[in-house]
């Protein structure tokens, strides 16, 4: 299926003043968490050693100037992106068809010369345990927990999914492994994003927030190391174990006045929102480079609002 031929950008950003706001609580790290900053995820559940607190953010919607955004200028864009899924509950169909999709859209969104996808994951803010999980959410008995292609809760802190010194080498490996298997030129620039749609009906209770990306400084984030694991440890002292050598990790972000958060009301299946973790080529150029986000909890439409399903594909793409 093609992707969505590419609209021109309106460039002039005093249209931002122009547009519908709400407020919400965006949970950041506070100052006086421990040393250590973890991200545990099992089947189903999240947990975060870092400690988080609310503070009341202006969230302003971007949808009536959904054209203004850029994604080397403010890190995100929401795009058309229409679908053949008929149920992303079937994880057998998304596996057989969405991944190649999302790389075409993605593709076509950025002109790189090659993306590949890194995995999947469906999210609701629902009540998980009353819902059949995704298959494969549920560990095969014997093998551990794949955090892929399963179902978990929404994501509620401000974070972006990658920690810049960690990344470059991750890319050479992915360039390697699965995007030039058989060699290739090498790459000039690369971006891991977050394609993100969702598919319940409009409008949702719980929407993703994204970060201007110009609005947040390069020096801010602190490393979030991610542990995959069968059950979440029960004690603190499991959790906060000397760390690893080379762990994934995250960023996670403490407030700022600074910080300036957009979102897309009304979101159909046939949209996505694309949105940075990490790029290459514009880190230090005063572009954006990524994107904080979080989900929250929208009282625009009270009464009115569904529940939020939605999925996630990330990629990497590679200018060559």
């Amino acid at each position: 299926m093609a992707p969505a031929a590419a609209v021109a950008i309106d460039d002039d950003d005093s249209i931002e003043d122009t547009v519908r706001t709400t407020t919400a609580n965006l949970n950041y790290l506070l100052p006086d968490g421990p040393s250590i900053n973890r991200r545990f995820v099992s089947a189903g559940v999240e947990v975060n050693t870092g400690k988080y607190g609310p503070y009341p953010t202006t969230i302003r919607d971007g949808r009536t100037i959904r054209d203004h955004f850029g994604l080397d200028r403010h890190g995100f864009r929401l795009i058309d992106a229409p679908t053949t899924i008929q149920n992303f509950h079937d994880s057998t169909e998304i596996e057989a068809k969405y991944q190649d999709e999302v790389c075409a859209h993605v593709k076509a969104a950025y002109g790189a010369d090659v993306v590949i996808a890194m995995g999947w994951m469906l999210r609701t803010s629902g009540n998980i345990g009353k819902k059949d999980p995704a298959p494969n959410s549920v560990p095969e008995k014997g093998k551990p927990y794949r955090h892929y292609g399963g179902l978990q809760p929404a994501a509620g802190e401000v974070h972006v999914d990658t920690e810049p010194s960690r990344q470059l080498a991750y890319a050479h490996r992915l360039y390697a492994t699965k995007a030039r298997p058989n060699g290739g030129p090498g790459f000039k620039r690369f971006v891991i994003s977050s394609f993100w749609r969702t598919f319940s009906p409009p409008p949702q209770e719980c929407p993703l927030a994204v970060c201007d990306a110009r609005s947040v400084r390069d020096d801010e984030g602190t490393p979030n190391e991610l542990r995959i694991v069968d059950k979440i440890p029960e004690t603190e002292e499991a959790m906060l174990a000397p760390m690893e050598e080379a762990q994934l990790a995250a960023a996670i972000f403490h407030h700022s006045d600074g910080h300036r958060w957009w979102y897309f009301s009304d979101m159909v299946k046939d949209e996505a929102l694309l949105f940075k973790f990490h790029d290459s080529g514009s880190r230090g150029e005063g572009l954006g480079w990524r994107t904080p986000h979080s989900a929250f909890w929208d009282e625009s439409f009270r009464g009115e609002a569904n529940v939020r399903e939605s999925i996630e594909c990330r990629t990497i793409a590679f200018w060559e």
